[in-house]
């Protein structure tokens, strides 16, 4: 199938055109409007620095049911002692920023450019961006952040500095999410880190559907306040 190339025109070709590995279309941009009608469509971009904007659509979708998170023994254990101070966008461009620099201390890429940060900088400041931290003190010791749309959640990146830190925040944005209502958290690409926390994969047309139950479109209201301070 072909590669779609995005012009100034705010539209998406149909996510089910993408290419087997998942990639639909390449250009555009990263406007607030262009991020939230490819999230309503669920798509994504995912490029590296120094390439054009690349929107993905994978199938299999990974993705996590709020009220379904797993939570082994030992981990419920760990969090029942309280080892983090939790906090809900606080620390949103802190976090992003440790996303990215944790990955390149690792020797690893990262998709989470100077212009990713920015636009989700700005999906954050209209309240559709959101963070979760997870403290020492002052130290922070891991976080997640991702975007809100309906009554889904878009997972986008997550890091630990201290063991266990990250699947804390996870958790803990889980069972918010399942008292708020809300239907998925999408968690894009599978790995056995979040399997491990009840996640699993459905495919694309399924994900689709679960996204419009969901009530994910791009008018949608932010959701600005849904999470404490």
């Amino acid at each position: 199938m072909p590669i779609f190339r995005l012009t100034d025109r705010l539209i998406f070709p149909d996510p089910e055109l993408a290419e087997p590995e998942g990639l639909l279309a390449v250009g555009g941009d990263l406007s607030p409007e262009r991020l939230l009608l490819a999230y309503s469509m669920g798509i994504f971009p995912w490029f590296n620095e120094g390439e054009p904007i690349l929107w993905w659509s994978p199938d299999p979708r990974c993705i996590l049911e709020p009220g379904e998170v797993r939570v082994s023994r030992r981990l419920a254990r760990f969090m029942k002692s309280n080892p983090f101070r939790i906090t809900f966008d606080q620390a949103f461009h802190q976090v992003v920023s440790s996303c990215a620099d944790l990955r390149r201390g690792q020797g690893q890429g990262t998709w989470i450019t100077a212009s990713m940060a920015e636009a989700y900088g700005r999906l954050h400041e209209l309240g559709y961006a959101h963070s979760v931290e997870a403290w020492q003190d002052d130290f922070l010791a891991g976080g997640l952040y991702g975007v809100a749309l309906g009554r889904c959640f878009f997972g986008e990146s997550m890091f630990f500095r201290v063991t266990n830190a990250s699947k804390v925040v996870f958790c803990t944005l889980a069972r918010r999410l399942a008292e708020l209502g809300y239907r998925l958290i999408d968690c894009q690409i599978s790995s056995q880190h979040l399997f491990s926390l009840g996640a699993a994969g459905v495919t694309r047309r399924e994900f689709l559907r679960r996204l419009a139950e969901g009530e994910v479109r791009p008018s949608r209201h932010p959701s600005r306040g849904v999470f404490p301070a």
